[in-house]
């Protein structure tokens, strides 16, 4: 079985994929970490070096090869993957996802903390930080939406969380 994990960033993608991961003895992967990896460089220098356009075909060619073969897996994704070409389709027809449906406010505050290491937001201004996280969501949240489950993160611990994907969800 393959389990995706989508959101928006900060909503929890990864540290709730490695526990459920965990919980089902399930490989995790981090598809931003898988790519760093194929590649030879961060996503940060992959974006500066190649540009977006490329950074989103070799992320739906990895995304593609992941949700293929036969291993069973928890995969989290990086914010825009559903919203980018066919990605959305790949990720219903080949695996079971779920939306980590967070509030602006609670990816506002948890972005406040770690902007330095998020480069999408790293340059913008403490004051323009929601409005940009808003104008994101409002673009994103028809992909997002499309998940075949949805869980509410906020004001749950991680382990609140992967307990309602477990019971709730029948994983």
């Amino acid at each position: 079985m393959k389990i995706v994990l989508i959101g928006y960033m900060a909503s929890g993608k990864s540290a709730v994929g490695r526990e459920l991961s965990q919980i089902l003895a399930y490989p995790f992967l981090d598809l931003d970490d898988y790519i760093e990896l194929k590649e030879g460089k961060s996503i940060s220098a992959i974006f500066a070096d190649d540009g977006e356009i490329y950074f989103r075909a070799i992320e739906a060619n990895y995304l593609l090869e992941l949700l293929s073969n036969e291993d069973d897996l928890v995969l989290s994704l990086g914010g825009g993957t559903p919203c980018y070409g066919s990605n959305i389709d790949v990720i219903l027809e080949k695996s079971i996802s779920y939306y980590l449906k967070t509030s602006i406010q609670t990816i506002h505050s948890r972005l406040m903390h770690e902007k330095s290491k998020r480069p999408l937001v790293a340059s913008i201004s403490k004051d323009g930080l929601q409005e940009f996280i808003a104008k994101h969501l409002f673009e994103r949240r028809s992909f997002y939406e499309r998940a075949n489950y949805q869980v509410t993160t906020d004001n749950l611990t991680i382990t609140e969380v992967v307990s309602q994907l477990v019971e709730n969800q029948s994983i």
